[in-house]
């Protein structure tokens, strides 16, 4: 059952949003070489804690951590642990917050130092699919027309668009539907109505579009152990339109000092 929102659950579900953006801001004035992943988890978890949220994704079917850091061939979902990042590596951090009762989860691949140029492509054309997706959630449209242009977009450069994982309905749960692929047909699945709240999360992949799981039954990799690449963000529909609930703007401004 799709949850249409009134523009006062869209402004709380924008508020935990911009905790998240803030939270990934945090994160980007610290990530580089030689900072494990459980050192960015500890700070995520303070800053969102001190800001009156709660780590959405901690004890999420029984997730251990703030948040998710998927490395390299990782694609989501990867734990935080005694992984030191390293010059080259390209890391998704993905971060959920719960404020008022309301959900907030959005991501963002870094890359640590200077990375190969095809990574530092997949990256940029990763990002940019996000918001060609974006912009094709608006009345009049359907679920589908979203996966398509994210698929359209990037399937020209002969990357894999992960099957098994989508974006997702926002608001009191964290997931609600609909699902939201990044790989579909126009004029396909639910249509699209103001009051709609959508997590879009293009997941792309330098290789192939096949994916598995590793034995801690949480980390999901390629088949291929070619890079991933994943951006997200949380839109409303509102008078017909997509606006973006979460920024990118606290992350780029402290990546844009350290450079």
């Amino acid at each position: 059952m799709i949850h249409i929102k009134t523009t006062e659950e869209i402004e709380l579900i924008r508020q935990s949003a911009q905790l998240v953006s803030k939270t990934l801001g945090v994160i980007a004035s610290i990530i580089g070489p030689g900072i494990s992943t459980a050192e960015l988890d500890k700070i995520a978890e303070e800053f969102i804690r001190d800001n009156g949220g709660v780590p959405s994704f901690k004890g999420y079917y029984g997730f251990p951590a703030t948040l998710c850091t998927s490395v390299n061939a990782q694609v989501v979902h990867g734990i935080p642990g005694k992984y030191i990042l390293k010059e080259g590596d390209v890391i998704s951090v993905d971060c959920g917050v719960v404020k008022n009762g309301f959900h907030g989860d959005h991501a963002y691949s870094f890359q640590i130092g200077e990375v190969k140029p095809e990574i530092k492509k997949l990256l940029e054309i990763t990002k940019e699919s996000l918001y060609i997706g974006i912009k094709e959630a608006k009345v009049g449209n359907r679920i589908g027309d979203i996966g398509f242009a994210i698929q359209n977009h990037v399937q020209k450069y002969g990357y894999g668009v992960v099957r098994e994982l989508t974006g997702h309905g926002l608001g009191r749960s964290l997931h609600e539907d609909p699902s939201v692929p990044n790989y579909g047909k126009r004029g396909r699945g639910a249509k699209i109505q103001n009051g709609m709240v959508l997590a879009i999360e293009p997941m792309i992949n330098l290789g192939v579009k096949e994916v598995n799981q590793l034995d801690d039954g949480w980390t999901i990799i390629t088949a291929d152990s070619k890079a991933s690449a994943h951006f997200e963000h949380d839109i409303a529909i509102v008078n017909d339109e997509p606006v973006i609930l979460s920024t990118f703007d606290f992350l780029e401004a402290e990546l844009k000092k350290r450079n």
